[in-house]
């Protein structure tokens, strides 16, 4: 094992042994639960939360996984180590550091940063880039803001088909479709603006897209995005000096766990609408919004919690439902037997486990898709916590086994179907996803998209 795994802090290695359960990575003895009950007669399983365990039993854990793995636990290592160093020099030279350095401090500090910006980095393909000496980084303004467009392929993953780069004086550096190099189930042409056509004859892939990535953040560039990690994802790049614009705003009307669309944002604090409702985006006018939303942050504070307009849920959540607390024994793919229409299983990115329970996102090709597969869901309905939509349902399996689970919507203040049901989760319901407090009111209504499809993208190539 490495000098830097082994030298580690014991929460440190708390974590990682926790993204091991996340992801559902194994060593020679299986996952973390196989490796107690085989190893500990004592306590077995019974005492599995990482935290509860000695640092000699992390340890010895992390070393049954391969060579590779275990250079990847120190890749986690250096990051935490990263971290804490920016944060000592933020604590010592807080004159020094620049206003956009304390917005992505803004940003690590979010309730979800850790939830969503925990990449599986140590997958083929993926790219790790570093932020550089740590005293020029903290002190530089540079920022480029980037949005990506992408579809949804046969093998259920989505693909970036379009990448748009911006400076901070709205100047495009970058501007390019991309090909996936693999079957496209649909190309999501009403929201992407994206079609068959424009992609004929595009040769830009993936890694070009990478490697243009990584030489126009030299010299520790802060990125800059609207839920940037999921663009991140699927451009399968790990970059740690980033500004989400949808954790740097405080919200008066909307639970903590959530975030307002871009356009939402637009509207509220820039004064404009980004886009009209059932348009298609545009990838490059996203960029900018993103870069306009961060300027307006320097120079107006908006340190008060802002109203977020109604109907500004992002669409992606329209077209998304969230199955939680589903048994570890039951496999997620097994969960689509329930859905009508044709949706796919998220990657593991959003698919957490919490002891014996887990949860992953389900994806419809559009909101009313989505809407039509809760709606014929057969269980009761009542809302979570934060005023959001869900269902108690039942699986029979093949093996005669019935298994229950929760699936709720991802938008907020939708109807229920019995108005004497109490918006107090039940106490059955151990809802993993979200924090324990009561919403006032339910101000956001659903959207619907039109069915309309969009212009087709004009295609400009990467500088």
């Amino acid at each position: 094992m490495g000098e830097r795994l082994a030298g580690a802090e014991k929460e440190v290695l708390v974590e990682i042994v926790r993204f091991t359960q996340k992801n559902g990575l194994k060593g020679a003895e299986g996952g973390w639960k196989d490796f107690l009950a085989q190893n500990d007669k004592k306590y077995g399983v019974s005492v599995s939360d990482p935290k509860k365990r000695t640092k000699d039993v992390l340890l010895a854990f992390l070393v049954t996984f391969s060579k590779d793995f275990q250079k990847y636990f120190s890749k986690l290592v250096r990051r935490h180590t990263e971290r804490r160093a920016i944060e000592q020099y933020m604590n010592e030279f807080s004159g020094k550091i620049s206003p956009e350095q304390k917005l992505v401090q803004l940003t690590t500090e979010h309730t979800e940063y850790r939830k969503n910006y925990y990449f599986p980095s140590y997958q083929e393909g993926w790219k790790i880039v570093r932020i550089g000496k740590l005293s020029s980084s903290m002190n530089s303004g540079a920022m480029l803001a980037i949005d990506c467009e992408m579809v949804l392929c046969n093998d259920g993953t989505e693909a970036v088909v379009r990448v748009c780069v911006v400076d901070n004086k709205l100047e495009v550096k970058l501007d390019t479709l991309v090909n996936p190099l693999k079957a496209i189930a649909d190309y999501r042409t009403n929201i992407t603006g994206v079609s068959k056509k424009d992609l004929e004859g595009v040769k830009c892939s993936l890694v070009d897209v990478q490697k243009s990535l990584k030489k126009i953040l030299a010299k520790g560039k802060i990125l800059v995005g609207h839920s940037l990690y999921r663009d991140l994802y699927v451009l399968k790049f790990d970059y740690s000096r980033v500004i989400d614009t949808a954790y740097i705003f405080k919200y008066a009307n909307l639970p903590t766990t959530a975030a307002a669309s871009l356009n939402g944002l637009c509207k509220s604090v820039c004064g404009y609408t980004l886009r009209e409702e059932g348009k298609p985006h545009d990838c490059l006018k996203d960029a900018e919004a993103a870069m306009n939303l961060v300027t307006a942050k320097l120079k107006h504070g908006f340190n008060d919690p802002i109203e977020i307009a109604e109907n500004s849920v992002p669409e992606s959540d329209q077209m998304t439902l969230l199955a939680h607390r589903i048994p570890v024994y039951l496999p997620s793919q097994e969960l689509l037997k329930i859905f009508s229409g044709n949706p796919s299983i998220e990657e593991k990115i959003d698919s957490r486990i919490r002891g014996e329970f887990y949860s992953t996102r389900i994806l419809f090709k559009d909101i009313d898709e989505a809407d039509n597969a809760f709606d014929e869901l057969d269980g009761q309905e009542t809302k979570d916590t934060s005023g959001r939509l869900q269902k108690s349902v039942l699986l029979k399996r093949g093996n005669g086994d019935v298994a229950s689970f929760f699936v709720r919507k991802m938008v907020y203040g939708a109807r229920v179907n019995n108005p004497e049901v109490s918006k107090k989760r039940p106490e059955s319901t151990d809802n993993v996803e979200e924090k324990k407090e009561d919403l006032d009111g339910d101000k956001q209504k659903r959207q619907k998209t039109s069915k309309k499809h969009g212009k087709k993208v004009k295609t400009v190539a990467a500088e």
